[in-house]
Order: C-alpha cells, then sequence, then structure tokens
C-alpha cells in the first residue's frame, strides 16, 4: 500500500476507464476515510447523486438515513461512514430502473480503498450486486433469501439489505419483517459504532 488514500480516491475520481460506455460521461461519487467504521456498498450513483455528487442524494438515501438512524452530517461524513458502490458513475436508465453497476470499478477500485480503511466494523452490502460480490458463495439462492439469512454473515463483518429505492416497496410490502425486525437491528448495530 504505497499510494495514501487522498491519492488514491484523486484517481478514482479521474478514473475514466468506462467512459464511452455512460451516457452523462464519467462521475464517480464515493466518499472513504482512513478512520471510517461504516462502509455502505451499493449499486452505483442515481442521475441526481450524479448531477449533485453527493453520495445517496435522492429518495433512497434518504429512506436508508432513517433505517440506519443517522443524520445527514454523520452520514456523509467519510470520517465515520464510507461510501463504495459497486459502480462509481451513473450506467444510464434500462428498460426497469438504471442499469446495471458498470463491471469494471469492483475488480479495479474496492481492494486498493478496503486496504486504506483497517477500522471498518460492518459493512452494509445493499442489493444483489454488492452482496454477490462480497458473500460469493456464502449468499443464498435469492437475494431475499440471503437477506433473511443476514445474522449468519454479521460475524464475517457483513449485513446484507434490501435497496431501500421506492421501486422496492412491492419487496418490502411482502416482506413486513424487513422493517419490523432488521431495521431495529440494524440501528442497534449503528449505534454500538458510535458514528
Amino acid at each position: 500500500m504505497t499510494k495514501t488514500l487522498p491519492t488514491l480516491l484523486a484517481e478514482i475520481r479521474a478514473c475514466t476507464v468506462c467512459g464511452s460506455s455512460l451516457p452523462l460521461g464519467p462521475r464517480p461519487v464515493l466518499q472513504a476515510g482512513v478512520s471510517a467504521r461504516l462502509c455502505i456498498v451499493g449499486q452505483a450513483p442515481g442521475r441526481k447523486v450524479h448531477e449533485t455528487g453527493i453520495p445517496w442524494d435522492d429518495p433512497s438515501g434518504g429512506r436508508l438515513r432513517a433505517w440506519l438512524g443517522l443524520t445527514e452530517t454523520q452520514f456523509h461524513d467519510p470520517t465515520r461512514v464510507a461510501i463504495v458502490p459497486m459502480g462509481f458513475c451513473y450506467p444510464g436508465r434500462g428498460a426497469s430502473g438504471d442499469n446495471p453497476p458498470r463491471p469494471e470499478c469492483a475488480p479495479l477500485w474496492h481492494a486498493p480503498l478496503m486496504a486504506h480503511m483497517p477500522d471498518i466494523a460492518l459493512t452494509l452490502l445493499i442489493g444483489g450486486y454488492a452482496q454477490a460480490w462480497y458473500l460469493r458463495g456464502r449468499r443464498k439462492a435469492s437475494m431475499g433469501e440471503t437477506i433473511k439469512a443476514w445474522r449468519e454473515y454479521l460475524p464475517i463483518g457483513y449485513l446484507p439489505l434490501a435497496h431501500p429505492s421506492p421501486r422496492n416497496q412491492p419487496w418490502l410490502v411482502k416482506n413486513p419483517w424487513f422493517e419490523a425486525e432488521l431495521v431495529p437491528e440494524l440501528r442497534c448495530l449503528i449505534a454500538a459504532l458510535e458514528l
């Protein structure tokens, strides 16, 4: 690890590896700090986040902060919370929502970033792409089953979550245990990190 975290973050923010595949061009959005205790791994920035450059600056982010019991100030403080999506740039619109995160980001940048954050105590894996990358063969047959088995992953520092997007409301309605049981436990885990 010869690069400092600020140097690495500058390289990531200047990345154009998949620029020709991005409809609005590259604009990597992430945050990280050496002392961060919580890491949030989501999918990729949406169009609004691409425009503002602020991670989770949309209705999904509002719901996520409510689940975590964090203020905007706490959430957007890189010394407390790292936000490392599977794809750092807005991937464009698909048939039923945004396109999947670009496949280049995680293999290129995740390991070097994580190496600079030794104090991460909990990593939230939001959605199927993050769960597939970090849990690999440990995940269950479906995202829903993986999330239901959330207690299995805590000993290795991971907590799989559903995506807080309004588009995911049908899943949340069909799975009331998520907000009734998992979210209160999540708040306790976050409170214990003393962010």
